[in-house]
């Protein structure tokens, strides 16, 4: 990796961070400059604008991770109510970034920019979409294979699911304890059973 493109994902890590603590709106440019050791130049060679850089952290750091831990796990042909549970399980109590005191990135980035940037929009409902459609299919898959009944909606079931993880990652900085996260996960496998 050559020293400018080593620059650049320093800054966009750093700046993730920082972000994720903080928040996008109150982290200024100054304390990513700060925090990454660069000078203001070398930030403005590489992000015209702080939304520049939001949009690389999304584009760059944001999807393939999400890719990673959000969309790899449902593409298992095992059962997918189980693939699920499982990687919901994984987000929400073994994964050692996501800390239940600051959310879900995504969810933060949703909350903080898609009202006032289009851009940030697109970004965001694009990831959200890849984890959706991934969903319906492995639910589909799921239906195909006997494991899931025939006569149900499996968008309806994707996007129930979504937006319970999205609302207890919100819950869960409010209480700031993975028990909530313990509660979510029993009423989901019960909900799961009644899907079989």
């Amino acid at each position: 990796m050559k020293k400018s493109e080593a620059t650049r994902l320093n800054i966009l890590q750093k700046a993730f961070e920082l972000i994720y603590t903080k928040g996008y709106q109150t982290t200024s440019v100054d304390e990513i400059i700060a925090t990454t050791q660069v000078t203001k130049g070398a930030f403005y060679y590489h992000f015209k604008t702080k939304d520049e850089m939001g949009l690389a952290i999304i584009n760059e750091l944001m999807i393939p991770n999400f890719k990673n831990n959000f969309i790899q796990p449902l593409q298992n042909d095992e059962n997918p109510l189980d693939n699920i549970y499982n990687m919901m399980y994984h987000l929400l109590i073994d994964n050692e970034f996501l800390k239940v005191e600051y959310g879900c990135p995504a969810s933060n980035f949703t909350q903080e920019m898609a009202p006032w940037n289009i851009e940030f929009t697109k970004a965001l409902n694009e990831l959200s979409k890849q984890w959706e459609n991934a969903m319906i299919l492995s639910i589909e898959k799921g239906m195909e294979n006997g494991t899931i009944k025939t006569n149900l909606n499996a968008k309806g079931i994707a996007i129930f699911v979504l937006s319970g993880y999205w609302g207890i990652r919100n819950l869960g900085k409010l209480e700031n304890n993975k028990s909530i996260y313990i509660s979510y996960l029993q009423h989901l496998k019960l909900y799961f059973n009644t899907l079989k």
